[in-house]
């Protein structure tokens, strides 16, 4: 169709001519109302925001001479961050004289992988920045998040009264 007689014809029924596929022979147009056009896919974008996760990294910080419970209350942490499905970066973070013995930062760094290994994966060794030492775990997708066991019992005890 000829483009005056497509305007024509939008006009005729108030709508606009939009060209859809300009790269093709003959170019393709429709014929539609574009304000809505527009909020529709607006309100489309903002749905996919609304259920994209945003991964995001974490961090818990150590200090080389940290206590055993407040190393396993951190470990709790980090494993409640790992659930939720973030990355995380676990610092010790050194002063003065303490970044002379890096050999127990690196202990502690892998004292608290071994804790959390059967929820996380490695995903950056540890590596010195300034006075820090860190490494970064992430969630491993092959081991289902822990909470939903219990979530499925509460489903069962539901049912069944």
């Amino acid at each position: 169709m000829a483009t005056a007689e497509a305007l024509n014809l939008a006009r005729e029924h108030d709508l606009d001519l939009v060209e859809v596929a300009p790269n093709s022979d003959p170019p393709v147009c429709r014929m539609l109302d574009y304000g809505k056009f527009r909020y529709l896919q607006s309100t489309k974008e903002r749905e996919m925001r609304k259920s994209h996760k945003n991964v995001g990294l974490r961090e818990v910080r150590f200090r080389p001479r940290i206590g055993r419970h407040d190393i396993e209350a951190k470990e709790r942490l980090v494993l409640k961050l790992l659930d939720e499905g973030n990355k995380v970066k676990v610092s010790v973070m050194h002063r003065g004289r303490e970044l002379d013995h890096r050999e127990l930062s690196v202990a502690l760094l892998k004292q608290v992988h071994e804790a959390v290994k059967d929820d996380a994966k490695l995903e950056q060794a540890p590596k010195q920045e300034g006075r820090f030492i860190s490494i970064v775990l992430a969630p491993d997708k092959s081991v289902p998040a822990r909470r939903e066991p219990a979530a499925q019992q509460t489903e069962e005890t539901e049912t069944d009264a």
